[in-house]
């Protein structure tokens, strides 16, 4: 089993432009579903074998597409969510960077009345190495199918920490980059209770950031719901207090902002912080083998 994406995802892709037909080359060589692509002026035609559609009504419609990935430039990639939203896909991933803020206002009150999932944006995606489901511009070959569920803010962190643990011999359920901006679509903490909800997620990693007080919402949830092991990281523990660092959510602005707070948050949840991001697929292996679960 596995969260959010599977072998029943049937992919579409918004933006098929130079990066979107690339990574649509990637999910399909590495055995995602893609059904349909979008493109306002090419419809009819195909790409890799994947017809074109003008909109998204008419690919869901003809294909039963439940997946879309958003490659659409920052201006138009507001609409471009409500669009897949309006057509009633469950799940929407949005890879864009650079989305106006009040763009993402917007469609976030859009999306609250409505069962559309968004993933992101600026964010690397949702991958499920079991049912080599890649939704996402994460590279497939470093993933390993197994149980450890992997939550993170950071995009190339992610592909660090999974690194470590295939390394290490430690599979991954679901990995989901949940994005580095102000206002996403899902956060930590819902993206903590899905993979902890998952029967066959048997650990958790969580790569979080300063900025903000999403860690301390997981903690939360993590010290009153979560029994499977947590492994945490913060990264921008050296970051100077209101300097943006990486993504536009990474500004210290309070307390709850820090590394240290948000660390100590963690590890009152119960979650074990690794201080070094060289160390966590280490440090996950440990913690399992104390509660001899490798």
């Amino acid at each position: 089993m596995a969260v959010l994406i599977d072998q029943n995802t049937r992919l579409l892709v918004q933006g098929i432009g130079t990066e979107g037909a690339n990574h649509m080359r990637r999910s399909l060589a590495y055995g995602t579903n893609v059904v349909a692509a979008i493109h306002p002026r090419r419809g009819g035609e195909q790409q890799d074998g994947v017809p074109v559609f003008s909109t998204v009504d008419g690919a869901v419609r003809e294909t039963g597409a439940n997946v879309s990935i958003i490659f659409v430039p920052a201006p138009g990639a507001a609409e471009a969510i409500l669009e897949a939203a309006s057509a009633g896909l469950p799940l929407v991933v949005c890879i864009t960077e650079g989305i106006p803020v009040l763009d993402m206002i917007r469609v976030k009150a859009a999306l609250a009345l409505t069962k559309t999932v968004l993933i992101g944006p600026n964010c690397p995606g949702v991958i499920t190495p079991s049912t080599k489901t890649r939704v996402g511009i994460m590279p497939g070959d470093i993933f390993l199918a197994g149980g450890v569920g992997v939550v993170s803010r950071s995009g190339t962190l992610v592909y660090e920490v999974v690194a470590q643990l295939t390394g290490v011999g430690l599979g991954q359920s679901t990995c989901i980059g949940v994005g580095g901006d102000p206002i996403i679509g899902t956060r930590q903490v819902e993206a903590v209770r899905m993979l902890n909800e998952d029967p066959d997620t048997m650990a958790i990693v969580m790569v979080g950031e300063i900025g903000g007080s999403a860690e301390q919402e997981a903690a939360m949830y993590i010290k009153e719901h979560v029994r499977k092991p947590v492994v945490a990281f913060i990264a921008g523990a050296t970051a100077p207090p209101g300097r943006r660092m990486g993504h536009a959510g990474a500004i210290i602005s309070g307390e709850d902002g820090t590394a240290a707070n948000k660390k100590a948050a963690l590890r009152a949840a119960g979650a074990v912080v690794s201080d070094s991001p060289a160390e966590i697929g280490a440090t996950m292996l440990r913690v399992l083998r104390e509660r001899g679960l490798a």
